[in-house]
């Protein structure tokens, strides 16, 4: 299981104020609002954080199918390159990669390997970003795994929770895109081929 988010920094920017009168405390813990007055980048470190909550509640809600808005409840904890998110008692890892143009968190619940990647989106309308994120997630997992495209369906839940289903098999997978960027995530499984071998 796998969540993630990428935050677009130029989209940030002009839609979002993060100065603006409250906007920390609704959203951050002590400690997190801490993080940021503390940084060289403040701006960077709101979306690093708020990516980190986005990707964990993703995993979450994986684990704990469920829809709810509680940013501040996903608690941030930063030391260096190690970074987690608790919420009652849930914990994951998670990692974040920062560039001059997006903000890039995964979340799991071990450090393992997972297949991501961050696109350039080519269209603006938010329909189809979507779509365009969805098409090479699937064309990621068709090279991945090893199976024709066509097979491959991506279906989300009564609650919005995607996974990508194979014959009988089911891959948790994470979508996320904003401005220009989209990215997805998905762990790698073993899936059986039609005759029953694995591919």
């Amino acid at each position: 299981m796998v969540g993630n988010d990428i935050v677009d920094l130029a989209e940030a920017k002009m839609s979002s104020n993060w100065q603006r009168p409250r906007f920390l405390e609704k959203l951050f813990t002590p400690n997190e609002q801490q993080y940021i007055k503390n940084s060289n980048n403040p701006f960077l470190k709101v979306w690093q954080l708020w990516s980190m909550k986005e990707a964990a509640y993703k995993l979450y809600t994986q684990l704990n199918p469920s829809r709810f808005y509680s940013p501040k409840s996903f608690d941030c904890a930063v030391q260096n390159k190690n970074q987690k998110v608790f919420f009652k008692d849930f914990e994951c890892y998670t990692q974040s990669k920062v560039t001059s143009n997006y903000i890039i968190s995964e979340a799991r619940l071990n450090l393992f390997e997972i297949n991501s990647e961050v696109i350039r989106l080519n269209v603006r309308h938010h329909k189809s970003q979507s779509k365009e994120t969805k098409s090479a997630l699937l064309s990621s997992i068709s090279r991945t795994h090893q199976v024709p495209f066509s097979e491959l369906k991506l279906q989300k839940s009564e609650l919005g929770i995607p996974t990508v289903s194979f014959n009988s098999e089911k891959i948790k997978v994470s979508i996320s895109h904003h401005g220009q960027f989209g990215a997805y995530a998905f762990v790698h499984v073993a899936l059986p081929a039609k005759g029953g071998v694995s591919l």
